[in-house]
């Protein structure tokens, strides 16, 4: 009951901050069921999955699974979720790792919550969910290859992304690695969105910041996905001082005291603007029997949201947390 008048609370202030004083002119993000104003979002889960399929980009299909069933092992997540007062999932798998957005429209009409899915392509897994174009082409070739998904819509079903997800290997950016972040860049440079890039260390993301510089991208374009995996806590300061998104996802049982510090320690170095919170929950698993285990989306609000208030964090900054930041990411302010 506590955690349900919670998320109501939630709710009624993003309402009531949503009718104070002059507006400004509607900023709107790309659902899989088209655009919506980016404050209509509400509470937001920054970095989910719903189907995932590991095979590699050569192997990789949608008649390796049935859909319909898809359909049917996570629609009760979902419910639950909307269950709990989210409303807005953001789908991080990127294309060539299972990405469907013709089933997250279905999943999105079905469960109530709005659903966003993305752009650009994984460099992570030593290159294994590169398409074999992605070595060949050149990075302003593989920016227009996601301008125009972003321009006319994914595979011909008018469904849009609205963000770049990518991805690179731990360490020193790689030749392809450091490709696909200037072409994140050439694509920013022309459409605004975020850069999301899944990182396995800090000197990755520093070497993503200093190729975004060179480019003449702000720091505030890039997502430093599972900025947890640092091991010199020093870069998330130094990142968010710059100005880039550090999000602490991977959120579990196992994790929760882990990210309770990661988070606190944001907040008290007064970077709570920057910090963006998710699961990396789900999924179904593409080639297991009936998916596998799904990983549902619930603990964050189940678990990690009191052991956030038990750490000193007050209602308004778990609604920054959930509600304003995720809605400044998407409006590019």
């Amino acid at each position: 009951m506590q955690r349900r008048i919670f998320i109501a609370g939630l709710t009624a202030m993003a309402a009531g901050r949503g009718c104070r004083g002059s507006q400004p002119a509607p900023r709107t993000v790309a659902t899989v069921t088209g655009a919506v104003d980016t404050a209509a979002l509400g509470v937001t889960l920054v970095h989910e999955h719903v189907l995932v399929d590991f095979a590699g980009a050569d192997r990789v299909s949608r008649d390796s699974y049935d859909a319909n069933e898809v359909f049917r092992v996570a629609l009760p997540h979902l419910l639950d979720l909307h269950q709990r007062g989210c409303r807005t999932l953001v789908e991080c798998t990127p294309a060539w790792l299972g990405r469907d957005p013709q089933l997250l429209r279905r999943l999105s009409e079905a469960s109530g919550l709005y659903i966003v899915t993305n752009t650009g392509y994984y460099g992570a897994a030593a290159d294994k969910h590169l398409p074999a174009h992605a070595h060949e082409e050149s990075a302003e070739r593989l920016a227009e290859r996601w301008i125009t998904e972003w321009r006319d819509g994914i595979e011909g079903t008018g469904i849009r992304p609205g963000f770049l997800k990518t991805g690179v290997d731990p360490g020193p950016l790689s030749p392809i690695d450091r490709k696909l972040i200037v072409a994140a860049a050439l694509g920013h440079q022309r459409t605004g969105w975020r850069i999301h890039c899944h990182t396995g260390d800090g000197q990755a993301a520093m070497d993503i910041l200093s190729v975004l510089e060179a480019q003449s991208v702000s720091p505030a374009a890039f997502v430093w996905v599972h900025a947890q995996n640092a091991k010199d806590a020093g870069l998330r300061l130094r990142a968010a001082r710059a100005g880039a998104w550090i999000e602490l996802d991977g959120i579990s049982e196992a994790s929760r005291d882990a990210h309770v510090a990661a988070v606190m320690e944001l907040v008290r170095a007064g970077h709570l603007d920057r910090v963006l919170v998710s699961q990396d929950a789900g999924w179904y698993h593409v080639g297991e029997p009936a998916g596998g285990r799904f990983r549902p989306y619930t603990f964050l609000f189940d678990g990690f949201l009191p052991a956030l208030r038990r750490a000193g964090l007050g209602e308004e900054e778990v609604h920054a947390l959930l509600v304003e930041n995720p809605a400044r990411l998407f409006s590019g302010v």
